[in-house]
């Protein structure tokens, strides 16, 4: 591989002793660092997943423990609102909705982030997202598991849900296909379904991958199941690219549509404070914003964990941090556009609802969410911190927090105190703090055992970027699975 034009460009060496050419942009950090070749990324993903069930380390069953106690609390949780009812919530007559309308908007922008760094930044052909987009649409997969248990159990009669369904039924009734919260049921079910099979095509040669690396026959019955019957023929690989290409050419709009639609519940109404334009693309920006701050809350400890720092390197974490910048400012933006619209139309009622946000009684909370998620991005300006792990990892929780209280504000706020002056009241959770920790155990709980059995990166996509995949550069800028890409990954051993 020591070419011309090799000699006039950065390289390295292989495992075994080849030069390898690393990114021709000059001074760019290469997608896979250390000089890896296909063997050798093929053992960092599959070792965690290879490990006997008895001898998985006793950290990560800790973790793993604590996530499931706090989900089976949840569940417990779940059968006591189906006895008691909503009444354990702390809504009152003016707040009709609180902690169940806030924690459905905020997992459903979590899982913004997978569906745009699988679709979208797949369909833009950018490299970077190939260490990332696994755990960006397993996030977003079980986010929307969190925000459909959100939006089922909000209605009161729950066992009613199927009414929102276009199903017959004995009552005759259908539902009204004007709400709003109608949308809200077609948009999330049809975000999943999508999310769903675009995340399991991508896995289909990974699984086979494991099937043939496995050495016992539950492994290769499990796996061989999942694979599909791959065999790695082009027939294969076109069929697959073809399906991917599809799911991602249907995904990338839903990234638009689902929080453009969530946003509605709020912006068709009359009410102060919901009753705006702005609403769609500020939401839309918003779940980017959380969704991509939770990729680094999740990524970077699974990072180090699974020794993963050569895949999923500080070039990765630094454009995500650009994402996270860019998203924050505009949503900071959509902050001060909100004030602006209240004081120009010269709305009385409107005015009040934002001067009442910002120095009313829930006024902690919106200097919260300003300082959250306003901000604590701006320090990404600086290349030191935007290109650290820690500032990095602790920057995503405040975002996420940030986030969380954004909904609040919204919800509670707008609501608590209404035209009339003798019904307002103030919102105090109750057993809802049960609610939202019950949805993080399951969310941790999903997506842990998504780590111990699934493999967290798309070897095949790796392989496909990294310049032993073709040694002269012809078509380095093809994303993902060129045909060098199909022989990486069809190497096991």
């Amino acid at each position: 591989m020591a070419t011309a034009t090799a000699q006039t460009l950065p390289n390295d060496i292989n495992t075994r002793g080849d030069v390898v050419l690393e990114d021709p942009i000059a001074g760019r950090e290469p997608l896979v660092r250390g000089g890896h070749d296909f063997h050798a990324v093929t053992e960092m993903v599959c070792k965690f997943n290879e490990v006997e069930v008895k001898k998985t380390p006793k950290s990560f069953l800790a973790g793993l423990s604590l996530a499931g106690a706090v989900a089976t609390m949840f569940f417990g949780y779940v059968g006591y609102l189906f006895w008691e009812g909503p009444g354990i919530w702390g809504n009152n007559n003016p707040v009709g909705w609180a902690w169940d309308i806030v924690n459905f908007v905020f997992w459903v922008g979590i899982g913004h982030a997978g569906t745009l760094i699988s679709a979208i930044l797949y369909l833009f052909r950018q490299k970077w997202r190939t260490s990332i987009n696994r755990y960006a649409e397993a996030m977003t997969i079980f986010a929307v598991i969190c925000a459909s248990m959100c939006v089922a159990l909000h209605t009161g009669r729950i066992w009613m849900d199927y009414y929102l369904f276009p199903l017959p039924n004995q009552m005759g009734l259908w539902p009204n296909f004007r709400s709003p919260l109608e949308w809200d049921v077609f948009a999330v079910n049809t975000y999943f379904a999508v999310s769903l099979l675009f995340w399991f095509t991508g896995l289909v040669p990974d699984f086979a991958t494991l099937r043939d690396r496995a050495t016992n026959k539950w492994r290769q019955r499990i796996y061989g199941f999942l694979a599909l019957g791959w065999r790695g023929s082009m027939r294969h690989w076109v069929t697959y690219e073809k399906a991917y290409q599809i799911l991602a050419a249907f995904s990338a709009p839903l990234v638009l549509s689902v929080h453009t639609i969530v946003s509605f519940d709020f912006a068709v109404s009359q009410l102060p404070g919901w009753h705006t334009t702005i609403f769609p693309p500020y939401f839309v920006a918003g779940a980017i914003f959380s969704g991509f701050a939770m990729v680094n809350t999740l990524m970077l400890p699974a990072r180090h964990f699974l020794g993963l720092k050569d895949l999923v390197t500080v070039r990765h974490l630094e454009n995500i941090n650009k994402v996270i910048l860019l998203t924050g400012t505009l949503v900071g933006y959509a902050y001060g556009m909100e004030f602006f619209v209240a004081a120009y139309s010269g709305n009385e009622y409107e005015g009040f609802t934002f001067i009442n946000r910002s120095f009313g009684p829930y006024w902690w909370a919106y200097w919260i969410m300003l300082s959250c998620n306003v901000v604590t991005p701006q320090l990404f300006w600086f290349k030191k911190i935007r290109t650290s792990v820690g500032w990095s990892f602790v920057l995503s929780i405040f975002v996420n927090i940030g986030m969380w209280f954004e909904r609040f504000v919204i919800t509670v706020t707008s609501l608590h105190r209404d035209f009339l002056v003798s019904s307002w009241d103030y919102f105090v959770p109750v057993t809802e703090v049960f609610f939202l920790l019950g949805t993080f155990g399951l969310f941790f709980t999903l997506f842990l055992l998504f780590v111990r059995f699934f493999p967290v990166i798309a070897m095949s996509e790796v392989k496909g970027v990294m310049p032993e995949a073709n040694p002269h550069w012809e078509g380095y800028g093809d994303h993902g699975h060129g045909h060098a890409a199909h022989a990486a990954a069809a190497e096991v051993h």
